[in-house]
């Protein structure tokens, strides 16, 4: 489940630039209810991407977002509340790593889904019926 961040440099503090995966991390598995579920964390990683200032735009101006993508099989997250939560969370943990001007508006965050069977590890597709066998067996 890969977690995308891209941040102006400078937005986030330096320790946030480190800590900022680790914890969107935890709050997916968190939110995901698999919390201790050995497959699902081991599947669950990301990049933080550090751009200066001057890439970043919105609106068509340079404005300092930070942006956190994450992207999942059809069923992870599979409804609205879930959705709401991680997003909720994920922007908490960009406001607590961020500076002090950085604004909550400006953090956005997009929640992306892979059809069924589009989902791989290790050159293995998965359909989400084998995921969910992955994550159970895993739990047990």
């Amino acid at each position: 489940m890969p977690i995308t961040v891209t941040a102006p440099r400078g937005v986030l503090t330096p320790t946030g630039e480190r800590a900022i995966l680790p914890r969107l991390t935890e709050a997916l598995i968190e939110v995901s209810g698999l919390t201790g579920n050995e497959f699902f964390t081991s599947v669950v990683g990301g990049t933080v991407h550090i751009l200066e200032p001057h890439d970043i735009y919105a609106g068509g101006v340079n404005r300092p977002v930070v942006m956190v993508e994450l992207k999942l099989p059809n069923i992870g997250l599979a409804d609205q509340p879930a959705r709401a939560a991680f997003i909720a969370a994920a922007t908490d943990i960009v406001a607590d790593l961020a500076g002090p001007e950085h604004r909550r508006e400006d953090t956005w965050v997009n929640i992306l889904n892979a059809p069924d069977g589009a989902w791989g590890l290790g050159g293995k597709a998965y359909t989400g019926e084998a995921l969910i066998a992955a994550v159970t067996g895993a739990a047990g």
